[in-house]
């Protein structure tokens, strides 16, 4: 461990990553992710100076959409240098309604920084991301943002931090202070301090009195949690020897490589403060594509392989597809194949570079760049130059949607243009789910949340240029019987040549809940002809369609027990129309009763909202069948109930509501159940108003 292994410019020798890198910001919703890129790029020089995300004028945060509502609503991606060296940043959106955005991107990037504040409340949120993180096996540094409006000790608030990652905290800088105010940092594995300057690097000063003890204390805090996993490190420690420097930062970059720690660094974005030690961290510490194909599995391959992780449709350019080139080359018009077994032509290559897009001829191992016109490859896919369709590398599963609503075209023409732009819509975003509802005739979008299908409205209107009307969905409401009864058909018309005669007598009776409809015929001697017998069951599924409360009768049986026929007159129309008849007379006097659907729903919240959750349930006619605490989630629950669908309509936006953003369900049709009293005249006299 004593030995020098770094190279001449102070870089660990054989674990600098070579090639582009790929960085993902992220962390929870406004915790300065943006901000960061804008100083990041000024820093570096991709960009004359720093953009505002309330001004509208970042490079991250650039579409229409996100400017609007001043939030990241999807992937920003941005390439600048950095001592020599590439990196292509991408900016993921912190609201849990658009995480699979990010869920998409980091399978491929070298590592991520995520970006927090010292605020326990956006502590689930934190958990669910580097819950995605540690999953993935993604080295991951910790920036904790906006340090210059710390109320806290470092320390305090690297315990209240620490429950939200399964990996040690482990502090790379302690900061100086000026009384109340913080005045800059001092680099523990560096051991050199340094004071912050407005907009500008840092400036080093010397260390000394108490300032000095603090980072001895600090310093030796983290050398402990390094030398848990380095045998020398242990022993010097014990040994009261001070481990060479270049050693420590070998460690450093080894056990965040290895997912065995989070190195915390200390910053605000909004002062470019930290801006310059975070990009020395990353160029010395962050793994490179090498690492990042063995860890996602490629196998050794002399053939070009990227991995699609965003797919977007321009208003103007078609359709792109972004992607991390993880192995050889692609060139402009080369023909690819993707893991979906479809193939495709690259129709122009661009890279991100600040906030414009350039085109160039070629990308190799590690570039991130946009690929233009592959209009059979979807994110997730696997690409390759090779003759035969690569494996699936990456496998990410959408959210089940938690919200939605029911949409139609502002004008009937545009019915074609609205489903082409929802197809188009949701290969954008897998997360959101299109429905066609055959009971109730509604095209329902499905969606995380209401500013995630807020969102997808103002892309349809503006990008694809369809005006929609939308609605809550219908409730698939559905009545049954409580009696039986037996009802004669009769349908008779005489209009000159052949007329029409049909004549049913059907028993119609209730079934257990849940069998469905039943049909069964006890004709004896030819009272209605086999032929007619198939015709007289459509007929009664014709009359079931809508009982006399106004919506689909089940858990009926419907028996044909007798009838009459005419020899010239009947036909299979006039004995379908009988039992239409019979069916529509018998229903009402069947003492008809209204069904709605019932659900369990499994919720998950942080635990100190839980009281918050069950009361939400109750008031919404929720049953609790239990709860317990989410396994392998410290400081989760996990709360179970029955409900209403009529009650799970919004019940997301007041679940977010009292979990600070982080809580969840699904859902899972369970039964059909009566609904009486009040509650069903209000119901059935709502269907009859809109109706």
């Amino acid at each position: 461990m004593g030995q020098d292994l770094r190279g001449p410019q102070g870089t660990p020798q054989g674990t600098q990553a070579s090639g582009p890198r790929c960085i993902a910001l992220v962390g929870p919703f406004q915790s300065g992710k943006t901000t960061l890129l804008e100083a990041i790029l000024a820093r570096t020089g991709a960009i004359p100076k720093a953009g505002s995300v309330d001004q509208g004028t970042s490079v991250g945060d650039a579409s229409a959409e996100a400017r609007q509502h001043k939030m990241g609503v999807g992937l920003t991606a941005a390439t600048t240098s950095f001592m020599g060296e590439t990196y292509t940043f991408i900016d993921c959106p912190g609201s849990i309604e658009f995480a699979h955005d990010m869920r998409a991107a980091i399978p491929a990037v070298d590592a991520a920084v995520v970006v927090c504040e010292a605020d326990e409340r956006k502590l689930p949120q934190l958990q669910i991301i580097l819950r995605e993180l540690e999953d993935l096996n993604i080295p991951r540094f910790l920036f904790l943002n906006k340090i210059d409006r710390a109320n806290k000790r470092i320390r305090e608030t690297l315990a209240t931090l620490q429950p939200a990652s399964r990996t040690p905290l482990v502090l790379r800088q302690i900061p100086i202070w000026n009384g109340d105010l913080i005045a800059g940092f001092v680099d523990l594995a560096l051991e050199r301090a340094f004071v912050y300057r407005e907009h500008k690097a840092s400036e080093v000063v010397q260390l000394d009195g108490g300032d000095l003890d603090r980072e001895k204390e600090a310093r030796f805090s983290m050398l402990e949690k390094l030398a848990d996993h380095d045998d020398a490190l242990m022993e010097q420690l014990l040994e009261d020897i001070p481990p060479p420097r270049d050693a420590v930062f070998d460690d450093l970059a080894r056990e965040l490589r290895e997912g065995q720690i989070c190195p915390v660094l200390l910053g605000s974005a909004a002062r470019a403060n930290g801006v310059s030690r975070l990009m020395k961290a990353l160029r010395h510490e962050a793994p490179g594509i090498g690492e990042t194909v063995k860890r996602i599995g490629v196998a050794d391959s002399k053939e070009a392989l990227a991995y699609v992780f965003k797919t977007m449709h321009l208003q103007h350019g078609g359709k792109l597809s972004l992607a991390r080139v993880l192995t050889g080359r692609f060139d402009d018009a080369a023909t690819v194949q993707a893991s979906s077994g479809e193939a495709g032509k690259i129709s122009g290559i661009l890279a991100a570079t600040g906030a414009h897009e350039t085109k160039r001829a070629s990308a190799e191992a590690g570039d991130m760049i946009a690929l233009g016109k592959l209009d059979a490859v979807k994110t997730g896919d696997t690409l390759t130059t090779a003759k035969i369709a690569p494996p699936s590398l990456v496998s990410i599963a959408p959210a089940a949607p938690v919200l939605a609503m029911a949409l139609a075209a502002g004008d009937r023409k545009d019915d074609v243009k609205l489903g082409q732009a929802l197809v188009k819509l949701n290969e954008e975003d897998p997360s959101l789910a299109v429905v066609h509802n055959a009971q109730t005739h509604d095209t329902v979008l499905w969606g995380q949340g209401e500013m995630h299908l807020r969102v997808a409205l103002e892309r349809l209107h503006d990008r694809f240029g369809v005006n929609v009307k939308s609605h809550p969905p219908a409730i698939g409401y559905q009545e049954t019987i409580r009696k039986p009864m037996t009802q004669r058909g009769r349908h008779k018309k005489q209009s000159g040549g052949h007329g029409q005669f049909g004549d049913v007598v059907l028993e119609i009776s209730p079934l257990a809940r849940g069998s469905g409809f039943v049909f069964a015929d006890k004709i004896v001697g030819g009272a209605v002809p086999r032929n007619y017998i198939g015709a007289v069951e459509e007929g009664v599924v014709d009359g079931l369609a809508r009982g006399p409360l106004g919506f689909p009768v089940v858990d009926v049986q419907a028996t044909l027990t007798d009838g009459s026929y005419h020899s010239v007159d009947s036909s299979d129309q006039a004995f379908r129309t009988a039992a239409r008849i019979g069916v529509a007379e018998a229903l009402p006097q069947c003492q008809p009763v209204l069904l709605e659907p019932i659900h369990v729903v499994e919720i998950v919240c942080p635990s100190d909202a839980t009281a918050k959750i069950n009361a939400i349930l109750s008031a919404r006619r929720g049953q609790i069948l239990g709860f317990d605490t989410r396994e392998g989630w410290t400081g989760w629950d996990c709360v179970r109930a029955m409900m209403p669908e009529a009650e799970i309509g919004d019940l997301i936006v007041e679940l977010r509501s009292a979990t600070a953003g982080a809580g969840s369900f699904t859902r899972q049709f369970d039964r059909m159940a009566e609904v009486n009293g009040r509650a069903a005249d209000q119901i059935i006299a709502a269907h009859r108003a809109a109706a």
